[in-house]
């Protein structure tokens, strides 16, 4: 069985694709999880692909990852990124290699946008490059666990 890497995506991209396209284009958030299924598939890996717009689910689901073995987290945590110290503390509670994503370059962005509570207890950040960022973290995350 291949080993599972948790993707978690935070509020407001079940909207993808009707959302703002000039600013998150139109590819839909199952468009994206089936580019990741087939990119991870490629790797070697499984994938947990999940989307929620509560905060509290997000900390469940990065408390589930650890205890249900998953390897590495990524995690798109949208608005959350900017206000959650909860999820901060899951993801340094679990331990688990974590990426963070975000489909658009946040720092070109408001500035209220700019600060991270996920960033410090990420092994990483990819941003600003759409859809294809989540490829871009599954490869992050498989390199830094020696595939």
């Amino acid at each position: 069985m291949p080993a599972t890497f948790f993707i978690l995506n935070g509020p407001n991209l079940n909207r993808l694709g009707k959302r703002e396209p000039e600013t998150y284009g139109r590819t839909t958030l199952a468009d994206i999880e089936a580019q990741a299924r087939a990119t991870a598939a490629r790797l070697g890996y499984d994938i947990v692909f999940r989307q929620t717009n509560s905060e509290g689910t997000l900390v469940d689901w990065i408390h589930e990852a650890a205890d249900t073995g998953a390897v590495g987290i990524i995690i798109n945590p949208a608005a959350y990124t900017h206000t959650s110290v909860a999820i901060h503390d899951a993801i340094r509670a679990v331990a688990l290699p974590t990426v963070e994503v975000h489909l658009s370059n946040v720092h070109a962005r408001e500035a209220f946008r700019h600060h991270s509570y996920v960033s410090p207890v990420a092994a990483g950040v990819i941003c600003g490059f759409g859809a294809k960022g989540y490829d871009l973290a599954i490869e992050a995350l498989a390199h830094k666990l020696g595939a």
